[in-house]
């Protein structure tokens, strides 16, 4: 049974203008849909969660960050243990940024900032010099390019069972001939609606899901060739190029990275 928590916006000081977070979330854990009057940034920096903003699912990669404005209504629920940092912003210091729920790919200056917030532990800023490196981080999100989603989904009668069973199971190498035959299709209408439904190809969609769960497994300690096997690879040469070919760094310098 899942762990089901209901989040008080009473129970969390509104920030002014900003402030930081961490959270970690236990196996099954699931925040009931809520909203707060703040704006709020979201990275998973261990494990995967699913964010469910305003009726749009999100699942993200390390390197973007998740964007929900004030007032929207949002969930989330995670399978597996998972970290995660936050940072809410007043609603009044967040008019210039989107309107819409999105990723934000942040530059190495605005994570070079937080990092520093959060190797002070200074959680709450303080200072003047504070207020400024606040201003620098809304400055840097003004600039962050948008991406409306990492792994779409998908409510199409035929899709949505398929991305649910890999979702569970990341490795399964069913074809795409077997998936349709299975759902009572052909290949052909099958590759069409992961075009139209999922803005890219069936093998594209199961290697970014591949991407996320392999980052958290990496994150934990597991080993490179665990992992590969875990993912449904033969070997971990062709993981480490699946791998590469997206993060644009080696499963082995993605993981040092991590943990710096």
């Amino acid at each position: 049974m899942p762990q089901v928590r209901q989040l008080a916006e009473s129970l969390i000081a509104p920030p002014n203008p900003m402030q930081f977070r961490c959270e970690e979330f236990k196996v099954r854990t699931e925040f009931k849909p809520h909203r707060h009057s703040w704006g709020q940034l979201m990275w998973v920096t261990s494990g995967i969660m699913v964010l469910n903003v305003a009726g749009q699912r999100f699942l993200a990669p390390p390197e973007f960050v998740l964007w929900a404005p004030a007032g929207l209504e949002h969930s989330c629920s995670n399978r597996a243990l998972a970290q995660c940092r936050l940072m809410d912003i007043k609603a009044d210091w967040c008019s210039a940024l989107p309107q819409h729920p999105c990723l934000l790919s942040v530059s190495a200056i605005f994570r070079a900032i937080v990092e520093d917030f959060y190797r002070r532990k200074q959680y709450i800023p303080a200072t003047e010099q504070d207020l400024r490196l606040c201003q620098v981080l809304i400055d840097q999100l003004l600039q962050a390019p948008i991406q409306q989603t990492y792994l779409p989904s998908s409510e199409d009668k035929y899709l949505s069972p398929i991305l649910q069973e890999l979702e569970q199971n990341p490795a399964d190498n069913t074809p795409l001939a077997v998936w349709a035959s299975r759902v009572f299709t052909t290949e052909r209408t099958l590759s069409r609606r992961c075009k139209q439904e999922l803005g890219m190809s069936f093998s594209e969609w199961r290697q970014r899901l591949r991407f996320l769960h392999a980052a958290s497994l990496l994150e934990q300690g597991k080993s490179i060739q665990d992992v590969a096997l875990d993912m449904g690879y033969s070997s971990s040469s062709a993981f480490i190029v699946m791998f590469q070919k997206i993060a644009g760094t080696s499963p082995e310098r993605f993981r040092r990275l991590g943990q710096a």
